[in-house]
């Protein structure tokens, strides 16, 4: 039996999101689901999925919308308007200029709010989007304050044990259905998981996020009868966060 993980990530980035995440949810395949929670439509996202069975992680954002912090405290992340620096800014520079000290404070802070929002402890703990050695020192720092199944960005592991990710949908002629096969027919030992990001699209992600047709696809393949006959047919067991 081949172990796969199948994430999906960006809950409460719209409400749009926030619906194709539902669908995966409740006629699909999905029970680990990264949440942000610094967006006016988290809590709108948290309602609808709060009663399924599943893993929810703290999915850290630090590039878009507003953050938890006061801006004035945390002025290495955040623009002149005190919104976040966008993906971009990070992907324009060989330079990390994230401030370590001031990662560890929003990281904490979004950390407080999950708490808040869900009366839980996060089933696993990372970051969105970005790299930034100083943001995954500040992710390992407080995932280790509070016991957390932390997952590093770049280093596959979790909590000491192989993690293999794999995300294609970045990639032109992206389909899904060919990129999980693939995964299936590669996986290694220890745990595989296919990063997705489903989601229907609105205003706000049209204007916000590089990501767009792919999350349509996404919805459609992980709530698809396609998939879950391969799953079935393979004897592919769909292992959550608890299981690492």
């Amino acid at each position: 039996m081949k172990k796969i993980m199948v994430r999906a990530d960006d809950l409460g980035f719209s409400k749009a999101v926030n619906y194709g995440i539902y669908e995966t949810v409740k006629n699909g395949v999905i029970k680990n689901i990264g949440f942000m929670v610094n967006m006016p439509d988290s809590l709108h996202g948290y309602e609808l999925v709060k009663d399924y069975d599943i893993c929810l992680g703290q999915h850290t954002n630090v590039c878009v919308g507003k953050p938890i912090s006061d801006p004035a405290s945390i002025s290495s992340l955040v623009q002149e308007d005190g919104t976040f620096k966008t993906s971009k800014m990070y992907r324009s520079t060989k330079e990390d200029f994230v401030d370590l000290d001031e990662a560890i404070l929003e990281v904490e802070a979004q950390y407080n709010r999950f708490k808040e929002i869900t009366g839980k402890e996060p089933a696993y703990f990372e970051a969105h989007a970005v790299m930034s050695e100083n943001l995954n020192r500040a992710i390992e720092i407080v995932g280790n304050r509070h016991n957390l199944k932390t997952l590093i960005m770049g280093c596959e592991k979790v909590n000491g044990q192989d993690m293999h990710m794999y995300m294609d949908s970045m990639f032109p002629g992206y389909d899904p259905m060919v990129s999980f096969k693939k995964m299936v027919d590669e996986a290694k030992d220890g745990f595989n998981m296919m990063v997705c990001h489903p989601g229907y699209l609105d205003q706000y992600i049209l204007s916000v996020s590089s990501l767009t047709m792919p999350r349509v696809l996404e919805v459609d393949f992980l709530t698809s009868e396609e998939l879950k006959a391969y799953v079935k047919e393979n004897n592919i067991h769909l292992y959550t966060y608890d299981e690492v």
